[in-house]
Parts: C-alpha cells; sequence; structure tokens
C-alpha cells in the first residue's frame, strides 16, 4: 500500500490567522494523523466510504463543519466513516490530501481520493454530495447505494410536481417545514418549487429579449436570471446577477444579492460554476 502523494512537504495554511479557541468537549469524527491515514483509513475505504474533512482551530467555519458532518454521520447509520484532520497538528497529512484551506473534505473510496468541496455549504447541499459518495463507492462494490427515505409531505409534493401543481407542491414543502423547520430537504424543495412557480407560462426567448431592452429593471433580470437557470443556463444567470450586484447599491443590491444566493442553493455545491460565483460574489461585495 503507498502513501498519498507528497506526504512528505508540509502545508502553508497561515493565511487563517492566529489560533482561535479549542473547541468545547469531543469533536465527531475520528482523528487523522500520519501514521493511521494508511494504517487504518485506507484500508477502511475499501469496505465504506471514508469521508475527511480538514479543520483548525483557526476556523470556525471548519470547525461547525466537522459538528455537521458527524450528526449527518450519525444519520446514515454507519454506511460511511467521518475522520477529522486538525491540520495544525498534522500538516504533512494536510499536504498528502493536498489541503489549501478549511473546511476542506475528500473522500477516501477504495484507497483513492476523492476531492469534494473546500468551503462551508448547508447541511441539504452537504447530504447531497454524501449521497453521491455513496452512490459512488456502491458502482465500485464498496458499501450499499444510499437509501431514499422520504416524509409524507414530501411524497405529497413529489406527486403535485409530477402533475405540474406547483401550488400544492408549495403547500406540501411548506407543511413539512412547519412540522421540521430545520428539514434542509424541504428547505430546498421548497426554493425549487418556487422557482418553477416563478417561471411557469414564461417563454425564454421573451423574457430574455425584455431584460436585455431594460438592463437597469431589476425584475426583469430576475426573471431572465430564473428563466436561464431552468434551461441550463447557469452560468449565464450567475455572470447576469453578479454584473447587477456590481451596479447597483442599497435595497437594490441586497434584492438581487438574496436572490442570487436563493439560486446558488438550487447548484450542486462541487459545480466549479458554483465555486467561481461565489468568489466573485465576494469580490463584488468586498
Amino acid at each position: 500500500m503507498s502513501n498519498p502523494p507528497n506526504f512528505a512537504q508540509a502545508v502553508d495554511l497561515s493565511s487563517l490567522g492566529k489560533p482561535k479557541a479549542a473547541p468545547a468537549g469531543p469533536m465527531p469524527g475520528l482523528e487523522v494523523t500520519a501514521a493511521n491515514l494508511t494504517a487504518d483509513f485506507l484500508p477502511l475505504s475499501s469496505a465504506k466510504p471514508v469521508i475527511v474533512i480538514a479543520w483548525s482551530v483557526r476556523s470556525p467555519e471548519s470547525m461547525e463543519m466537522v459538528n455537521v458532518l458527524g450528526g449527518l454521520e450519525k444519520s446514515y447509520q454507519g454506511s460511511w466513516a467521518l475522520a477529522r484532520l486538525d491540520v495544525d497538528a498534522e500538516p504533512q497529512v494536510a499536504q498528502a490530501l493536498q489541503t489549501k484551506n478549511v473546511p476542506y473534505a475528500v473522500a477516501l473510496i477504495g484507497e483513492q481520493m476523492v476531492p469534494l468541496f473546500e468551503q462551508s455549504y448547508p447541511e441539504a447541499q452537504i447530504r447531497l454530495v454524501i449521497e453521491k459518495v455513496l452512490t459512488l463507492a456502491s458502482e465500485q462494490g464498496i458499501g450499499a447505494p444510499p437509501v431514499e427515505i422520504s416524509e409524507p409531505e414530501e411524497d405529497e409534493a413529489m406527486i403535485a410536481l409530477e402533475a405540474g401543481d406547483f401550488k400544492t407542491a408549495e403547500a406540501a414543502y411548506k407543511k413539512l417545514l412547519a412540522r421540521k423547520p430545520a428539514d434542509n430537504f424541504a428547505k430546498l424543495g421548497l426554493a425549487q418549487t418556487q422557482l418553477l412557480i416563478r417561471t411557469d407560462g414564461m417563454e425564454l426567448q421573451t423574457i430574455i429579449e425584455a431584460a436585455a431592452k431594460s438592463p437597469k429593471d431589476i425584475k426583469a433580470q430576475l426573471q431572465a436570471a430564473d428563466m436561464e437557470i431552468v434551461n441550463g443556463g447557469v452560468e449565464e444567470a450567475f455572470n447576469r446577477l453578479l454584473h447587477l450586484v456590481k451596479e447597483t447599491s442599497g435595497d437594490e443590491r441586497t434584492k438581487v444579492r438574496e436572490h442570487l444566493l436563493t439560486l446558488f442553493t438550487l447548484i450542486d455545491p462541487t459545480d466549479p460554476r458554483l465555486i467561481s460565483a461565489r468568489s466573485a460574489l465576494a469580490n463584488a461585495l468586498f
């Protein structure tokens, strides 16, 4: 069994700043060290996927991601294993896993490394990533594919969506959120349904032409971005609203930014178009 690449070199994460307070109490997951990465975790990855989350006391966001993944590990009842890597204590392992910043997550599947994400995301999006990891692993004969467990309201919403009854689907998701306010899948389903409601009956070319004629019309630009997302124009929608963020201020900028953030939730967190757009938004705002 060979070591991961570049194992002998240390990683430079000095941009994180000074250390913060250490976590209170034990953290979820198994601790990764230079000794047990190849001795324990790589062999384990041939039995079930291992998700390694790199964190640091200098990054509260990374510590929160460890806790989010810890909760998800419990909910998946042992179908995958969580490993946590303290980049300050184990810089050589951080370098081996090609860590550039934290939080950073990779999956180990059959002793092979699969990069997952390198910033914080909502739990619902992290769950989608885990589903893909489990599916990929099962295709390689490792573990079982993810088992879908749905709520009654979610079933109601899906039936309504298949029938094109978006209002009933919206009501079902709202009912589920009233019962389970923290259900991130319901939040995602509601956002997707509300996008369908906003674009129902609209024609792409008509909306795009109207937006082109009125570049300063906020409503027209938001509608155009919605239609582009629905029709697969993710990059076009993001660029449209990023440009609008730069061109607006005050309440108008807030409205555009919030709409853009809503569209972000609809895209796979590992999608490079989303990663690029998030970075561009941060630059536009700060």
